[in-house]
């Protein structure tokens, strides 16, 4: 009997010692899963208790196995997730508020970049960024040099000039494109969050309920846009087949610039064979106005973390959020630290790479997404309509106003 006690106690005690294991899930992009690899082990050899599983899947198809996933119980306990995703996970109950004893709200507030608290909800915060993106213009320094395009523009009149020089052959027989233009990369946000600020308007009420970007500055942005492909000719839509056409396009040497995320850093880096650089994003000419698109990736702890899985949870998202792993991501994946120390740090604002996105962050704007996809199917379908269909920009804008705003109406109701 003494014996079998013994053993009883002993498969107690090697129970108990047995590590937890979490599922993490992130879109697979390669800098950000290599990243993410050796995060891991490092977060591991510091928490032999804890091991943590990655999973990835194709962006495309990301969402729609996230939100199937976690309501059946099954999927990840710690997941990245788009922050313009949170309200319907949130609603769904899909992810558990962040522990207020481990994340204080004035603690996150005081430590992090203002355009974070798109995450809070309901005056709780579900989920925290590693690091946050602005938008910039890449632009290739050889291209430009052959053009004989002398200065880098600042202004969007210098913009199109530039362009202009660099283009080659006409709609729908590029050869060479002066301006990656790409409706659904990242240029929808930089014609609702950059230009209709830069004519004087603003997308949304302050509550974020009602579209307010069908206005004389609305009409202004959507036409100054869609010019650069019905006018000025600088560039077609998928002039490379692929998701990512504008970029792979400037990696492969046959765009003058295109308007990307500091989240494309890495990818340029590896990729591209010729001499590029980053600029702000221009102002109009005769105006100081400067705005800028910003956007994050959360992770959050879903419903499926529980006791033991819930509190290794909390310890994987406190690494992943640290000082140490925001500068890991920055020089591997290219993404600013979102931080408010890091992200201010003088040598980061100086850097010629960086250093246009770091400057960018005190006038960014992250857009309160309720439907994320929907809000961007709305945005992209009117760009479309009259750079492929021929409709006129006030159709398209009236178009989007009011595909937004019922979308805006379901949430709110």
């Amino acid at each position: 009997m003494k014996h079998l006690v013994t053993l009883a106690l002993a498969l107690t005690v090697t129970a108990s010692a047995a590590p937890v294991t979490l599922t993490y899930w992130q879109y697979d992009y390669a800098s950000k899963v290599s990243t993410m690899n050796d995060l891991i082990k490092q977060f591991e050899a510091q928490n032999p208790d804890i091991k943590i599983k990655q999973e990835t899947f194709p962006y495309d198809a990301y969402n729609q196995k996230v939100a199937s996933s976690v309501p059946a119980g099954q999927g990840p306990d710690v997941v990245n997730l788009f922050y313009g995703w949170l309200p319907q996970y949130v609603d769904s109950g899909y992810l558990q508020p962040l522990p207020a004893k481990d994340f204080p709200t004035a603690a996150i507030e005081r430590d992090f970049v203002p355009m974070i608290k798109t995450s809070k909800i309901g005056g709780k915060y579900y989920a925290l960024p590693t690091s946050v993106r602005t938008l910039a213009v890449f632009y290739n320094k050889d291209l430009f040099k052959a053009s004989g395009v002398l200065t880098p523009p600042r202004t969007w009149e210098e913009f199109i000039a530039a362009s202009q020089k660099i283009v080659k052959g006409a709609p729908p027989r590029f050869t060479q494109l002066g301006f990656g233009i790409q409706p659904d990369g990242q240029d929808y946000h930089m014609l609702r969050e950059v230009l209709v600020r830069q004519y004087g308007g603003s997308p949304y009420s302050a509550d974020g309920k009602q579209v307010t970007y069908d206005s004389a500055a609305g009409l202004k942005a959507m036409t100054f846009y869609t010019e650069l492909y019905t006018k000025y000719k600088l560039g077609t839509p998928n002039f490379f087949p692929g998701n990512n056409s504008y970029r792979d396009a400037f990696i492969a040497g046959k765009v003058g610039m295109i308007i990307d995320g500091s989240f494309a850093v890495a990818t340029i880096q590896k990729g591209a064979k010729f001499n590029w650089g980053v600029l702000n994003l221009p102002t109009f000419s005769g105006s100081s106005v400067r705005s800028n698109f910003g956007s994050y990736w959360v992770n959050g702890i879903t419903k499926n973390a529980k006791g033991d899985k819930l509190d290794a949870a909390v310890k994987f998202l406190k690494f992943l959020t640290s000082a140490d792993t925001q500068r890991t991501w920055l020089k591997n994946v290219g993404e600013i630290p979102a931080g408010k120390k890091l992200s201010s740090d003088a040598t980061l604002r100086r850097d010629p790479v960086y250093g246009p996105f770091v400057a960018a962050l005190p006038f960014a704007h992250s857009t309160l997404f309720v439907d994320e996809a929907g809000q961007r199917k709305a945005w992209v379908d009117a760009i479309n309509s009259v750079i492929l269909q021929g409709a006129t920009p006030a159709s398209a804008l009236k178009r989007a106003a009011a595909d937004e705003q019922k979308l805006l109406n379901e949430y709110y109701k």
